[in-house]
């Protein structure tokens, strides 16, 4: 529930104008939450300049005041860091901090969802993960056979991976010790989950960023994403709570490699009307 503090309150109607399902109300010079339409966004509690406006259903104390020097970024700084980051397909021989993970999952949390559903879960993976390499690779194999005794017109961009998944089934039956093509030895995979793709995938967009931040580095396996949607035994390994399909896959470790600049990419496909 939504509650106004009436002696704070000083009547400006802020939260008023600023509130998208309208409602709130002004009663007798102070706002009035009705808490009907209410979706918990917090835009109320962000706008007022006294402090009057909180929430039972949330803590209270993960609120911070607004101060330019910590909460701005250069824009320019911003675009180059984005412009900079890589995918990362190889990783040191060593564990990341728990912290760290956390504070990756932080910048998920903290990401906007349609309508506040705050939508988004987090599997963390950093045991287990030989079982769940020889989990997909057996369901990615089985895919890839389907794909290939079944192709049309409209699969036949799938070919190539197809016939990718197969061969790295059989690499590995081989040899388990080969060269780790799916997970890249990495030592922690972050399962990002949610009802809507697009919270989903708005979170672990923020998430890669925070990832960068800290010095570590990913690669969102899309392979992962579609043997976990299509093989049962994959969701329940990764805990997959009803209702909820996997989005992205972020493999996550410290970088074994250092890049030495930005790269080049297609100019931007925008119609200005």
């Amino acid at each position: 529930m939504m509650v106004v503090d009436k002696e704070k309150c000083i009547g400006c109607e802020m939260c008023v104008k600023d509130c998208f399902p309208k409602d709130i109300e002004m009663i007798d010079g102070k706002a009035h939450i009705n808490n009907i339409t209410c979706f918990k966004c917090g835009h109320c509690i962000a706008v007022c300049p006294k402090e009057a406006i909180s929430m039972d259903e949330y803590d209270m104390e993960e609120v911070m005041d607004y101060s330019k020097e910590s909460f701005s970024i250069d824009p320019d700084n911003l675009m180059n860091f984005i412009k900079f980051r890589r995918t990362i397909r190889q990783f040191k021989n060593c564990d990341v901090e728990k912290e760290k993970i956390s504070k990756i999952i932080e910048a998920g949390r903290f990401t906007e969802t349609g309508g506040n559903m705050q939508d988004v879960s987090y599997t963390v993976l950093t045991e287990n993960l030989k079982e769940l390499r020889e989990l997909t690779l057996k369901s990615l194999k089985n895919i890839g056979e389907y794909l290939l005794k079944n192709l049309t017109p409209e699969t036949m961009v799938y070919k190539k991976y197809a016939k990718m998944w197969i061969n790295m089934y059989r690499e590995h039956n081989e040899n388990p010790e080969s060269e780790d093509r799916l997970f890249f030895n990495a030592p922690a995979i972050i399962v990002v989950t949610a009802n809507s793709q697009v919270n989903g995938a708005l979170a672990s967009s923020n998430m890669e960023l925070m990832t960068n931040a800290l010095g570590l580095g990913t690669v969102f396996s899309g392979f992962l994403v579609k043997a976990a949607n299509e093989t049962k035994e994959i969701k329940d390994f990764i805990q997959v709570k009803e209702g909820k399909e996997v989005i992205t896959c972020m493999i996550v470790g410290y970088p074994n490699v250092k890049y030495k600049r930005t790269v080049p990419r297609k100019k931007a496909d925008i119609c200005w009307k």
